[in-house]
């Protein structure tokens, strides 16, 4: 089946990928591309939106699009850097602005225009730019303004091309969604026909095409992910998907042996390997994040490797990657995004493994993958599941890994998990998980002076991982869950918790 699509030009900005994912919402596909790698077939996409960006228009280095074949022949959005560009190089000016234009702002007038169809003056918008438009560019008319900024939205004459200043896709732009689909499907009339299960009947045919009779091996995690995946290739290649879960001695606690048990009566083929030790002694002695990073990933491909050897005819290697994982290990000569960090199952295989790589969830985000696992009947227990990194508890434990550590969070992680089901806060957290912290603090036990560890709470609200805000938890649940880590976890005399959002900061502390 052929999809209406939707092309997004990435101009750098942290919120290129919100983009895509508030259009998926509306059941239409996008796919992103670099400003300076726009695909040649145009004549597959039927609207394009240009996104926001760092940079400035008014920079020497500033990002330019060949917007041939795009402007006037398809409908168009520009979104923040996407407008300024419009105006500065059509006839217009963009100057920097007098006051910081950042954070919430409300419209104050709102033309009479399809584009804006049932939104109203009050209406609340997210701003993020240090440059505004003075004057519009050639043809431009005034479609929004705020207090500050005049400009706010526009559009030009004789053509499907609109352009805002402010982010539609945060959540802060409350009605970011409805100026989303005035524009997709009232104006560039794009069919809203990708769905969890058209997602899933395309995905078996095509996993099946690429495939065909040979043998695939996946590795799972006990996650959304790695299980959503694992059932979208029962579906497609039956028994010979060979599941492998590697214990990395890094799980919570109990893992290894609830995952095995809860993967029971799926179906599904699935193998226990308990690697423990040879991945905390490729970890000893290592501190830097990205070395601990490097070296589960190599420990990982190694077991595989030897698990591999013991399946006959084995072609695939499938993975969970899903799609932040592939935006935020993109190199900056990929395109303009930066990379954040590295990640273990993202940037294929060392030739040694002679296995090709599949991974059926990779174009999804997380909130699209848990739609498609409930749209194929998988238990809401199980899609409902927190995520966890792929290097575990490695990358909570901040400096070297011992085996002492890890027990010690991995204690402290089971009293708050525990803690906040019994409080039936679980499914209204996102992430949550304990970091222990590189530093001991004196405290007093009965009339004993200790010298023990520091551990970190952490819990967020999201829906797919590249921006969360920490969850205000009560008083009272922070107070009894310290109170119980430091009487029942040896070692640990004190609790903070972590009440960063991302950006700045990201969920994982390495």
């Amino acid at each position: 089946m052929q999809h209406d699509k939707v092309l997004i030009l990435d101009f750098g900005s942290q919120y290129t990928q919100l983009i895509a994912r508030r259009v998926r919402e509306l059941n239409i596909y996008s796919e992103i591309y670099p400003f300076n790698k726009i695909p040649k077939n145009l004549e597959d996409y039927k609207a394009v939106i240009l996104s926001g960006s760092p940079m400035s228009v008014r920079s020497t280095e500033a990002f330019h699009p060949d917007l041939k074949g795009i402007r006037g022949v398809k409908p168009m959005l520009a979104v923040c850097y996407g407008a300024q560009y419009l105006a500065h190089f059509s006839g217009g000016e963009v100057a920097e602005s007098n006051t910081r234009e950042y954070g919430r702002a409300n419209l104050n007038f709102v033309a009479e225009d399809a584009f804006l169809k049932g939104i109203s003056a009050g209406s609340q918008v997210w701003m993020s730019h240090s440059d505004t438009i003075k004057n519009l560019p050639t043809n431009g008319i005034l479609l929004a303004s705020t207090h500050d900024v005049k400009n706010a939205a526009y559009k030009i004459e004789g053509e499907s091309t609109y352009a805002i200043q402010f982010h539609p896709e945060v959540y802060h732009s409350k009605d970011g969604k409805q100026l989303l689909e005035n524009f997709l499907i009232g104006i560039a009339n794009v069919n809203p026909d990708w769905t969890p299960n058209t997602f899933v009947g395309e995905t078996v045919e095509a996993l099946q095409n690429q495939i065909g009779k040979d043998k695939v091996v996946l590795g799972l995690s006990g996650g959304v992910d790695s299980s959503v995946a694992a059932i979208l290739l029962h579906k497609a290649i039956g028994e010979n998907l060979y599941c492998i879960f590697v214990n990395n001695g890094l799980l919570r606690k109990n893992e290894f042996t609830d995952v095995l048990e809860q993967y029971k009566g799926m179906g599904l083929n699935v193998k226990g390997v308990d690697a423990s030790a040879r991945f905390l002694d490729a970890l000893a002695g290592k501190s830097d994040p990205e070395e601990k990073r490097k070296a589960i990933g190599r420990v990982f491909i190694e077991v595989f490797d030897d698990e591999a050897h013991e399946i006959e005819d084995v072609t695939y290697l499938a993975q969970g990657t899903i799609y932040p994982d592939v935006i935020e290990s993109v190199s900056a000569t990929g395109g303009p995004s930066a990379t954040i960090k590295s990640h273990h199952n993202v940037g294929g295989l060392p030739d040694f493994m002679k296995l090709k790589t599949v991974e059926p969830l990779k174009a999804l985000f997380k909130d699209e993958v848990r739609r498609v696992g409930a749209s194929m009947g998988m238990d809401p227990t199980l899609l409902g599941r927190h995520p966890f990194p792929g290097p575990g508890l490695a990358i909570r434990i901040l400096g070297d890994i011992t085996p002492e550590k890890v027990r010690i969070l991995q204690e402290v992680d089971a009293v708050f998990i525990n803690e906040l089901r019994a409080a039936g806060l679980y499914d209204k957290v996102w992430q949550a998980g304990a970091i222990l912290l590189p530093v001991n603090s004196v405290g007093v036990m009965g009339d004993e002076r200790t010298y023990e560890k520091c551990v970190a709470l952490r819990a967020v609200e999201s829906t797919d991982g590249m921006t969360a805000d920490w969850v205000n938890l009560p008083y009272e649940f922070l107070q009894k869950t310290s109170n119980d880590i430091i009487n029942k976890v040896k070692g640990v005399n004190r609790v903070v918790y972590d009440i960063s959002s991302k950006p700045p900061a990201t969920i994982e502390w390495e």
